[in-house]
Order: C-alpha cells, then structure tokens, then sequence
C-alpha cells in the first residue's frame, strides 16, 4: 500500500525544490520546513490550544515547534490575540498565493475571536460563532424535525411496534439489530475494507494510508478520529453508542472513508508534503477549516453509501454481524429497505442540538427550557439527551454543536449547483484543497442553488 517509498519519494520531491526536511512530531518521518507564515502560524494554533484544550484535533508537524511551545509558559490570551492580529496583517505581503491567503485569514479571525473570548470579554454567541465558522450559523426550522418524526411514524408503525411514542418505537427498532461486542471488530474490519475500496475507485487514497480501530466504552462521542500523521488514523468507537448496522456505517464514513481520514490523508499528502503549506499539519475545532471537514464527514455517507446501495450493505452487515433476522431472507430485505429509509429519518435530527444551542445562548432561553427541547425533538433517550445538554454547556461544545449541521447544509447547497457528475469532483476538491466556507458560501448565493440535487 506504499508506506516508506511515498515517503521517500516526497523526500526526493521536496530537496529537489529546495526544501529543507525537518523531524515531524510522533514518528520516523519529516517534513518540510514551514516559511516564516506557517510557522508563526502554527506556533500560535500550539499556543491557543495549551490555553484551551481541546482546540487542537491533531498536529504532525515540525516536531521541534511543538516541543518549544511545551517547554514555555503559557501565553496570556491578550498577547495572543495580539499574535493572531499581527500574522494576519502580514499575510498579504507574505503570501502570494490567493486560496492560501483566503485560508489563513479566514482561520486567523476564528483564532483572535477564540483569543478574545479567553480574555474574558466575549463577543456575542452569534457573532462569536460566525467568526469561528467563516459563515452566520442557522436555525434549522422545527417542521424539519417533524417531518423527520412524520416518517419515522410511517415507517414504524405503533401496531407492529408495540410502542405508541415515536421515540420509543426507534429504541425497540434499533434495539433488534444490535450486534455482540465480541463480533463488532471483524465487522468492522470487514466494512471499513468495503468503503475504503468504494472510496478508492471514486475519489484515489494516498499510498500507505492506514486507519486502526479502538474499541471503548462511555464517553458523549460515538467515535472519536486521532489523526497521527504519516497517512495514519487511530479511530476510538464507542461501542455503547455504534453497535448497529446503520450507525456502524454512518460511523466509518464520517471518520474513515470518504470522511475525516480521507481527508486527513489527502491534505497531509497534497498541501503538506507536495506544496509545503504546513498550516495545514495541525487540524483545530471550531474554525472555518473544521466546518469544511465535518460537513465532508456528514456528507460522506450519501457519497459512499447513497440509497441505492444503503439496503445490500446493511443486509451484508445482518449476516456478519449474526442478526437473528438475517435467518428468514424476506424479513431481512424488508428491515434493510425500511432500515435505510430510517437513517435517513434520523440524520435530519443531527441539527437538534445546534438549534438548542442558539436558544441557550444567543435565546435567552432557560436551561430548562432547552433541556425540553432536545427531549422532544432528539428522539433518544434521557442519557443522550444529558450528554448533548452538557456538550452545548462546554466552552468548546457550544459552538461544535454547530459546525456539522452548518458544514452538511453550506456543502449540500454546493453539490447542489451543478449536476450529478460534478459532485465527486467537488467532493475531490475538499479533499485536496484550501477551501473556505466564506467563498463556498459566496458561490451558492452568486449563483442559487437548486440544481440537481443531492444524489
């Protein structure tokens, strides 16, 4: 699959440019040496995020950068803020290349306005969001939602159930599907090697890239991606909240493949060992360049796993996942056509949160208040419910809530203005470009959207 010629191959690549190799943080690897903006860069996203943990989803860069911003004290928010407004005045002299100076700029506001809110005065929850985002967050309208649970109600009808509230016939429907502890790895390895060859044939991996699955329990996440660099994931899977077929698969296309992995791999590949833009060796939350990349992820399952294929796969899945139903091939059938059509039902309620989020903190509403709200509207159980009221509380949750549902609806309008043929190629450009929402956004609304349609 590659491994140690790529990289030597880059290696060869980046002295015959005349760039110099420096020692990458977590392995046996280099990369190049980053010019005086992405290092001043990525010294800053170092700083913010010993400040505010969490901030940082990954870092494989220059190995010596990071172990200088651990070895110093920690830097006051206000000087930060400063540093965030002094790199963004430079860029226009330093930097020539106008997607990588749309990039970074769009970046660096998300940076100064995170700074901001560390030194205590925070500006507005909606402006504060839209800073951090590239673009103004929305509310989702409540009929989406109720529609949502319209269809379920069709879907899942109270007789056969034996459930009269929507919400407890979605827990008695999932609960027949849930695979045994002790199966789940090998079906995952076996759906991970499925997707991971759709994605190739669609979209090209980079050589050598490699994701590994840890198998936990607890937590407010169904999986959580480590990128380690040198085309490497490490993917933690929740097995109290990803033990069904349809969640296994939303699960390892968001994360793996065409999801956070791909991309990972690719702009580590692309921008970092071909380009040398080594901004982009550290991944930060909350920040315009993490809406693209949740939004890739929320999108990718449609990409890899459109309705047409959705029902084959979860009946594969039925079968290696040891599903009593899998035994009687007509009821097996009948559950992966219905089991689609189900998640798609249920992936129209991932802008719940966010929309209670907006309510909290930009609403006034009451904490009680907006408790009541995601247990109408979540359709899960009280735990989930608790668990997503405490990540809206979180410095760092209140605004993540929102870059998914905001990320899905700004590349949905994307996709959507062309035609059918054009998705994967602008599926292929999130995945190897510096794109920012900002201009995406400029795009759909110059040209309106309503065009093929989602495929």
């Amino acid at each position: 699959m590659g491994g140690p010629g790529m990289s030597e191959h880059l290696d060869r690549r980046q002295m015959e440019l005349g760039h110099e190799r420096l020692p990458a943080d977590g392995g046996d690897r280099h990369v190049p040496a980053p010019d005086p903006i992405a290092r001043d860069y990525l010294l800053l996203a170092l700083r913010l995020g010993k400040v505010l943990p969490g901030l940082v989803a990954a870092y494989f860069g220059p190995a010596d950068l990071r172990a200088a911003v651990e070895a110093e004290a920690p830097h006051s928010a206000s000087r930060l803020r400063e540093d965030s407004s002094a790199l963004a005045a430079r860029l226009p002299r330093e930097v020539e290349a106008e997607d990588r100076l749309s990039w970074l700029q769009a970046q660096l506001v998300a940076l100064e306005a995170q700074a901001l809110m560390l030194t205590g005065d925070p500006l507005p929850y909606l402006d504060y969001a839209e800073c951090l985002l590239g673009i103004a967050p929305e509310r989702t309208p409540e009929a989406v939602f109720e529609s949502a649970e319209d269809d379920l109600a069709r879907l899942l009808p109270s007789g056969e159930m034996r459930k009269e509230d929507v919400r407890d016939r979605l827990a008695a429907w999932n609960a027949q599907f849930v695979i045994a502890p002790d199966r789940l790895p090998a079906v995952v390895e076996w759906l991970t090697a499925n997707l991971r060859d759709r994605a190739d044939r669609m979209l090209g991996l980079p050589a050598g890239e490699h994701v590994e699955f840890e198998y936990v329990s607890g937590g407010p996440w169904s999986a959580f991606n480590e990128y380690a660099g040198a085309f490497r994931s490490l993917i933690e899977v929740n097995t109290e909240q990803v033990s069904t077929p349809s969640a296994l698969i939303a699960m390892t296309a968001a994360e793996c493949y065409p999801g956070r992995h791909t991309e990972h791999a690719w702009k580590e590949r692309r921008l970092v060992g071909e380009m040398g833009r080594l901004e982009a060796s550290v991944s930060l939350l909350n920040t315009p360049e993490a809406l693209i990349g949740e939004g890739l992820a929320f999108m990718g399952e449609r990409m890899i796993a459109p309705d047409d294929t959705m029902p084959d796969l979860l009946l594969e899945l039925f079968e290696r996942g040891g599903l009593p139903i899998a035994a009687d091939q007509a009821a097996a059938r009948d559950a992966a056509d219905k089991g689609a059509r189900v998640s798609r039902a249920v992936s129209s309620l991932r802008a719940v949160t966010a929309n209670a989020a907006i309510q909290l903190h930009a609403e006034g509403a009451s904490r009680r208040d907006v408790t009541a709200y995601l247990r109408r509207y979540l359709l899960s159980s009280p735990d989930r419910t608790d668990r997503q009221m405490a990540l809206i509380e979180d410095p760092i949750g209140k605004v993540q809530v929102l870059v998914g549902p905001a990320g899905e609806r700004l590349l949905r309008r994307w996709f959507e203005l062309g035609p059918a043929t054009e998705q994967v190629y602008r599926f292929s450009r999130l995945l190897r470009e510096q794109l920012t929402p900002g201009a995406i956004a400029t795009e759909v609304t110059s040209t309106g959207f309503g065009g093929a349609g989602w495929q």
